[in-house]
Formats: C-alpha cells, sequence, structure tokens
C-alpha cells in the first residue's frame, strides 16, 4: 500500500495532476484583506474621449522663430505647411489643463536602462525610461485614456486617424495620416505599416520590443492589407473585435522607417537576423522616427540627447506645430538615483514606483522650497512571482529545469509556496505605512474590472505548505534542510529553483531576497539570477528561467489593453507559459478556461458580460495561481513644478507609462520659467547616420 502511494504522488509530480477536492480540504482560502485607505491618492477629471484631439487643416502654422530664420530661409528645410500633413492632428485646448503653450526649455529625465540601439522592430531596447514612447508612435494611442470615462473607453486615433467597420464586424478599414513624414522628410505610408506586419509581426525571427506584437496578439488567422498609400484592411475571425485596437497602440505597432529598416531585414540582404537587430547601434544618430524628437547625442554612461523634430505631425489650434520643448535629455545613472534628482530638482521627471524611495521622496515635496509636485495615484503596481509552466521545450530545459517545470504545473505544489508567502511582512520590508497591499495575484485592485469577492486568496500557513511538499512526494531525504526530488528525478537532488530578476531595480531586488528567506522555511532552495534590464529580458523571452520576479503589465492594470496576454492563447501571448517554435502550447486545463474567457471577452460588446467574464477569470487566475502575487502598491508622478499641461491625477502605469499619459509633446514652460538646460540649442537634428544635430 505504501508503495502504491509513492508510485501516485510521484505520478502526480510528474503529471501537475491533483484532486481539487483534497486541495480544498488543506488550504483555507478566503478573499483579501481589505487593503488600508490611503488619502494621499490624486483625484482624476474625467472627460469625453472626442474632446481630447481631432484631425483638421487649420487657417496657418507656425514654428519656433528660429525655426524659420536659421532653416526655412537657408533652404535647409521646405516651408512648414509642406512638412505637415493634409489635415494634422490637432490638440483641443479645452483638453489642456493650462492651455495652448510657449516654445523653450528641456526636459531632464535620468534613467537606470542602458540603450542597444534603436531597431524598436527587432527588439532593440533604447533604455526604457519614456525613450520608446517619445521616437514611437502606433496606429492607436492608449496611455491618456486614463481620464477617460469608461463607458467612452476606445483608443485614440493617432496614425491611424480614422477607421470603420464591415457590417458583418469582419473587417477594419484603417485611413493612415495623409502626408505625414518621417523626421528625415521621408513620407510615411502604408509601405511602412505593411513592413511591420510582415517582416516583423509574422516572421518568428523578428520580435518586437514590446514583446506582446505576436501574430496570435492580433486574433488567430487575422490578415493585414494595403487597399493604397494611405489605407490598410484588417481581417479579423471575430465579429468586431474592438480589442485589438489597443493592441494596435504602444508597445506593439509602432512600425519603424521601412526605407532605412528594410534594407538592412535578411529577406532582403545578404544580413543574417542578429547583423538586422544590431544594424542600429547607439552610435547611430539621427534615427528617423514619428515621435516629437529625434536622437542626435549618444555618450556611454552619460546622456542621451534628442531635439525637435521639423517634420512632427501634431500641432495645437492655434497652429503652433509640436512638440513646445526642443530638447529631450536622458541621463544613463540609476534608476534608484531618477527619483533623487527629479525631487532634487536636477532632474524633471520621474515615476515613483521604488517604494523604498516613498517616505523620503513625500517629505522633501512637502518642503515650500520643494522644486517638484508629487502626486500618487491607485495601486497599480503588482509583482508577481512567474513559475514557467512550459514542459514542452521552450528555452530548451535540462533534466532538472524540466523537472522543476514539472512541479510548476502541479497546483499542490503552488499552493504550498503562495502559503509560504507573508505577504504583509514583504509589503513591510519595502516600505513602513499604507502603500502597500496583500495582492494574490491576478488583477490589479486598481482597475475597474477587479472585483475582492472574486479573488481567491490563500492566507500565510507555513505548517501547512510543509505538509502539502511532504504530501505530494518532495521530503528532505539527506537532512540539509531542503526537501529533495524523488529518486529517479533529476537524480534525487534537492529541489533547487533559479529565480529570474531584474538587476537594475532595487525593488526587484529585494522582493527576490525575501522569496529566498521565504521558501527557505518552507524547504526550498532558491538562487537569485539577477541580470540587468537588456539580459533579464533576453533570458525572459527565450524561456530560460524557472521562475521571475516579475513588476506586471499593462493587461492586469487595465484589462483592455493587451488583453490576450491574460492567458496563452497563443503561442507567445503569454508571460510564463509558451511554445518553442514549432511546438503546441501544453496548456493546463484551467488555463483552457482562461483562454476561452479571454476570448469571449475580446469579442464580448456588452459590458455587462465583460465584467462577469472577468470575475470568472479572477477567480480562475487566483485559485489555480495562474501567478503567484507578492505585493501591491501606488506609484507617484514626481514633475519639476515649472512644467504646465500635466492632467490631474495622472498615474504613473495604467495604459502606459506617465511619460506617455502626460503627453509630453504639449507640455510647456512658461517664458519667464525656462531653464537654460538645452545643450544644442537653435539646433536639429542631422542626416540619418550623421554624427549630431546640424546647426
Amino acid at each position: 500500500m505504501q508503495h502504491h502511494r509513492k508510485i501516485s504522488r510521484i505520478a502526480a509530480l510528474s503529471l501537475g495532476v491533483s484532486v481539487f477536492g483534497l486541495q480544498a480540504q488543506a488550504f483555507e482560502t478566503s478573499p483579501p484583506p481589505e487593503p488600508p485607505p490611503f488619502p494621499a491618492q490624486g483625484k482624476i477629471t474625467y472627460v469625453p474621449r472626442d474632446s481630447i484631439l481631432e484631425f483638421k487643416a487649420l487657417p496657418s502654422y507656425s514654428e519656433p522663430d528660429w525655426v524659420v530664420e536659421k532653416f526655412e530661409k537657408t533652404g535647409k528645410l521646405p516651408p512648414l505647411k509642406e512638412r505637415l500633413p493634409e489635415e494634422p492632428l490637432v490638440y483641443k485646448t479645452g483638453n489642456m489643463p493650462d492651455g495652448i503653450g510657449v516654445y523653450g526649455d528641456t526636459m531632464r529625465h535620468v534613467i537606470g536602462g542602458r540603450p542597444e540601439g534603436w531597431n524598436y522592430m527587432a527588439g532593440q531596447n533604447q533604455g526604457w525610461g519614456g525613450i520608446d514612447i517619445a521616437l514611437s508612435e502606433c496606429l492607436t494611442r492608449t496611455a491618456p485614456l486614463f481620464q477617460v470615462d469608461a463607458k467612452d473607453t476606445e483608443p485614440l486615433p493617432n496614425l491611424a486617424r480614422s477607421w470603420e467597420w464591415a457590417a458583418d464586424g469582419h473587417k477594419l478599414t484603417m485611413h493612415l495620416v495623409k502626408g505625414a513624414k518621417w523626421s528625415d522628410g521621408v513620407a510615411f505610408t502604408a509601405d511602412d505599416v505593411m513592413f511591420y506586419w510582415e517582416d516583423g509581426v509574422l516572421d518568428p525571427n523578428v520580435s518586437p520590443l514590446g514583446g506582446g506584437a505576436s501574430p496570435e496578439a492580433f486574433g488567430e488567422g487575422t490578415t493585414l492589407r494595403k487597399v493604397d498609400d494611405y489605407t490598410v484592411e484588417w481581417t479579423f475571425k471575430a465579429a468586431f473585435p474592438k480589442q485589438y485596437l489597443y493592441t494596435m497602440a504602444y508597445p506593439n505597432f509602432c512600425p519603424g522607417p521601412a526605407h532605412i529598416l528594410k534594407p538592412q531585414h535578411p529577406k532582403y540582404s545578404k544580413n543574417t537576423y542578429n547583423q538586422f537587430k544590431n544594424a542600429f547601434p547607439p552610435e547611430y544618430m539621427n534615427m528617423p522616427v514619428m515621435g516629437a524628437w529625434v536622437p542626435v547625442e549618444y555618450r556611454p554612461d552619460d546622456i542621451i540627447v534628442m531635439r525637435r523634430n521639423p517634420y512632427y505631425w501634431k500641432v495645437d489650434e492655434k497652429g503652433q506645430q509640436l512638440p513646445y520643448l526642443n530638447e529631450m535629455h536622458y541621463k544613463l545613472s540609476t534608476w534608484a538615483d531618477r527619483d533623487v534628482q527629479a525631487v532634487a530638482g536636477s532632474g524633471d521627471i520621474s515615476n515613483l514606483e521604488q517604494p523604498e524611495n516613498f517616505v523620503a521622496s513625500l517629505k522633501r515635496a512637502a518642503e515650500p522650497s520643494a522644486p517638484a509636485r508629487l502626486a500618487f495615484g491607485p495601486r497599480l503596481i503588482g509583482y508577481s512571482l512567474l513559475m514557467n509552466f512550459s514542459a514542452n521545450g521552450w528555452g530548451s530545459p535540462d533534466e532538472r529545469e524540466q523537472a522543476v517545470r514539472e512541479l510548476n504545473r502541479n497546483l499542490e505544489f503552488r499552493q504550498a509556496v503562495t502559503s509560504a508567502i507573508d505577504r504583509k511582512a514583504v509589503g513591510d520590508s519595502l516600505v513602513k505605512g499604507p502603500f502597500t497591499a496583500i495582492y494574490p495575484g491576478g488583477l490589479s485592485s486598481g482597475t475597474s474590472f477587479y472585483d475582492r469577492a472574486s479573488t481567491v486568496y490563500y492566507p500565510y500557513d507555513l505548517e501547512e505548505a510543509k505538509a502539502t511538499l511532504k504530501r505530494i512526494g518532495l521530503v528532505d531525504t539527506d537532512n540539509d534542510g531542503f526537501v529533495n526530488f524523488p529518486k529517479g528525478t533529476a537524480g534525487g537532488r534537492n529541489v533547487e529553483i533559479v529565480l529570474l530578476v531584474n538587476n537594475s531595480y532595487t525593488t526587484d531586488k529585494s522582493l527576490a531576497e525575501g522569496l529566498v528567506g521565504h521558501m527557505a522555511k518552507l524547504g526550498i532552495r532558491v538562487i537569485i539570477n539577477a541580470l540587468d534590464s537588456n539580459q533579464r529580458d533576453d533570458a525572459h523571452f527565450a524561456g530560460r528561467f524557472d521562475w521571475a520576479v516579475r513588476r506586471n503589465s499593462s493587461e492586469l492594470a487595465s484589462v483592455v489593453q493587451n488583453t490576450e496576454q491574460l492567458a496563452p492563447v497563443g503561442p507567445r501571448t503569454s508571460w510564463n507559459h509558451r511554445a518553442p517554435e514549432g511546438k503546441a502550447l501544453d496548456i493546463l486545463p484551467f488555463e483552457k478556461q482562461m483562454v476561452d474567457l479571454v476570448t469571449r471577452f475580446i469579442a464580448s460588446q456588452d459590458n455587462t458580460e465583460r465584467a462577469e467574464l472577468m470575475k470568472q477569470y479572477q477567480k480562475l487566475y487566483t485559485r489555480n495561481l495562474y501567478t503567484v502575487g507578492l505585493t501591491e502598491y501606488p506609484g507617484a508622478l514626481i514633475i519639476n513644478k515649472r512644467f504646465s499641461n500635466i492632467p490631474p491625477g495622472t498615474p504613473i502605469y495604467m495604459f502606459n507609462w506617465a511619460e506617455d499619459a502626460i503627453m509630453r509633446e504639449r507640455v510647456w514652460v512658461a517664458a519667464d520659467r525656462q531653464g537654460k538646460y538645452e545643450l544644442y540649442p537653435q539646433q536639429l537634428p542631422g542626416k540619418p547616420g550623421e554624427s549630431g544635430p546640424i546647426n
């Protein structure tokens, strides 16, 4: 009888099989505790969607006087009207908190990342901190939607100025901005869109930076074709899948300059894919962009400088070409230093997202002489422990890694892990006070789709967690304090798990170190693999991890953005369960249910039905521990007081980061408050590949 039980335990371990009835008896669950009140949270002013922008021709246009004198009159630039679209994007004055602005000044960012290069389409990291958002414009735009009423929420037009659905809802015709140009003056057309789709999204060897631009992210069987130079047509299997309009925003559908990138692509050259990806290193200046600023200088471990784009295709209602700010700086330092410099006034903006800095930043901002103001938003920053569920070869696991993945797929094992984490202690280890909240995982408590009653929470219960490991056959057979795999699995060695962590963030490392301690008490040895952002991303997307500490992405905060990433609806949509090239997903039964709910949510046009589907999704997610929640807390926007047009209540992260939510192209500084920070005053970007701007 004992021998039979041992075999059963090993079989359950290997196959990821367990009986829910037994689990229900072993672990008590409840809704998560109510989070503590947080009075510092800012208030959002909600507006109609159509009050933000429109596309139309204006009677006249203007730009900084120095551009006219030094560039237009000398023949270095065509007249402004020839550089703008027939009908530019116009920001409406009524939605500008401080109204139409004036030209001048610089926004000084401090970042902890380091740029790999400028080929966003091929997955090159520009260093984060708002750089890629400043360079890349996408078909639609979502970040400003935080201020739009939920009943009116749909992505804003952007490079796609308008769209209409066919009567049956299976075709979507998109009209692109006609006459818009890249920053080097070359026309932006449907060819740029098709190159991104056909040779980026559909090419399995190319992974655009966002990580979610896979074919299935736009719906199984979806096609895109060019109708004419300024029109493209989508065809979907589902009817009216309006959810994909969100996928067409940052970071998943931001076309690159085909006239620059295409000659380097392996399909059109003798290059390898690696050569294509690295054809535009950080030293390559004046990369053509559709964004408001162009990179003109890069000094390693020092600074990236970006100057205004003379071909930018957006204006205010007065006809002034945007942006108002002439220059952008990105000082290459650390993420913690970003907060310090923003509070001190030597930097201008920061997404305060590392709770270790909250108290000091609040105290400094409260001083009358403080150069920056600080505004907290809702609790939208969550951290999760991701377990690699892929047992079919993603990342080419060795024997130990494969055994860990089989464990990860076992619900009782996941229940033991989550019950061994004291989440109150986790939050307090980051910051004392009413900032952090117990987070079981799944949807953020800050989203309108969150339902506490549908959230399953496993309270801290170390003794039951230990008993569960023993029940599934994980016992410390060599008496060294760590449980062992059953004999015949991974050599019966200690259960040793490698935890992938972003080395660039203090919070990530603190949470990882806390997990090491919690798991040691459970009897599981965890080894931290701390990599800098670029290397961490590479390891994650290649599937080279057992577990990973990861800050949640936008789909858990907004739900309506990147919705396909809520479940493994395709081989490359999930963050912790993917399939290697040529293989199918080996998804678990509850994941199949999640996929069904997400698919129905995407197809649904009924808001009541969508809310109910997300309740079911949340219960499935948290009961089955698709990921293990760690902690949740608010972020705060730190912004220098000299800047105008900062929307009240701007969250640092909801549909996108605050750098995009504040719409930097329409941020301005009053003439009497402008600083002399420009490194290249009265200069514009040079030709692609040339060093520096032109004077």
